[in-house]
């Protein structure tokens, strides 16, 4: 206690501005957990937590006796795969060319310009692509000779993973990049020195300083990345799909929402919703093990 209070005293101010950071977790994370209850009960809110019928486990068979579960899991598991193949990969690729670029104005230009989507609201983001998917935008009539007719590209179930990876990338990448743009700063540049007096060409550069120099970074990445890999920018979703394309489109998360918001089936939603992030702390735990086991990086 005497150690904690002089620690205290000598970074009183960075426990301070930790304060807002702890409160803002502590309401909208930690507090928000006792409503995790409702997952084994047929909550009604006029008889609140105290009231409310004890189910146990029945909500959660329902679900996973469901004609829905194995539709939301498969889209859920299939957007979060392609996210990993394609959405995890593309900024560092981006910031390794970045990093070749030796004129400022272009570099700094690109930068700014890739950085920008991220800024954009996901509603505005949604609208641009309702708008330039619609049967009247840009793309589809582009694609229309090919296709034979200009079509809603969301309205068709087989386009709506590829249009939403896309756009994914598309959003995420350039601010991402600032992560291993800044990792790459801290290559020692005598390495690349070093390697080509041994002969190394620019890839075997990359391959055995580069990449290695920024290994740590990356695992913690990926490790961050899969704690989310089950959420799959369900906002997104949510604002972009319809009835015509729940067959691909539909996912947890938005089953989540029509169950709880839509149906006000809060007790349902929230054991689906309990299974959900139960999936996403052993997805994160099992990452940062095999990490801990086979590298120096890790998270805990």
């Amino acid at each position: 206690m005497r150690q904690l209070i002089a620690n205290y005293k000598r970074h009183k101010m960075i426990y301070w501005l930790t304060l807002p950071v702890v409160v803002y977790f502590l309401i909208f994370s930690y507090l928000p957990m006792a409503g995790l209850i409702m997952a084994f009960q047929d909550f009604k809110p006029s008889k609140g937590f105290f009231g409310s019928e004890w189910v146990g486990f029945q909500h959660f068979v329902d679900f996973f006796t469901s004609p829905n579960f194995w539709r939301v899991t498969r889209n859920t598991i299939v957007l979060s795969l392609m996210e990993l193949a394609f959405g995890f990969p593309a900024p560092i690729l981006f910031a390794l060319m970045l990093n070749e670029v030796r004129n400022r104005l272009f570099k700094r230009t690109v930068q700014t310009i890739s950085y920008l989507p991220y800024f954009l609201s996901t509603a505005i983001i949604a609208g641009l692509i309702r708008d330039f998917m619609s049967s009247t935008g840009p793309i589809s009539t582009t694609l229309a000779p090919i296709m034979g007719k200009a079509v809603n590209l969301l309205s068709v179930p087989e386009y709506f993973r590829a249009i939403f990876i896309s756009t994914n990338i598309w959003q995420f990448m350039g601010y991402i990049s600032i992560i291993y743009l800044a990792a790459l700063t801290r290559v020692d540049p005598e390495l690349y020195d070093a390697a080509r007096m041994d002969g190394a060409g620019y890839w075997k550069q990359c391959w055995h300083v580069t990449l290695p120099g920024i290994s740590s970074t990356i695992i913690i990445m990926f490790i961050l990345n899969m704690g989310q890999l089950l959420s799959v920018n369900f906002e997104k979703i949510l604002l972009l799909y319809n009835s015509a394309i729940y067959e691909t489109a539909d996912v947890i998360s938005t089953y989540i929402y029509r169950q709880g918001i839509l149906s006000q089936n809060y007790g349902y939603s929230t054991a689906v919703g309990l299974f959900n992030s139960v999936i996403a702390m052993l997805l994160i735990l099992g990452a940062n093990y095999v990490s801990k086991k086979y590298s120096e990086t890790h998270l805990f």
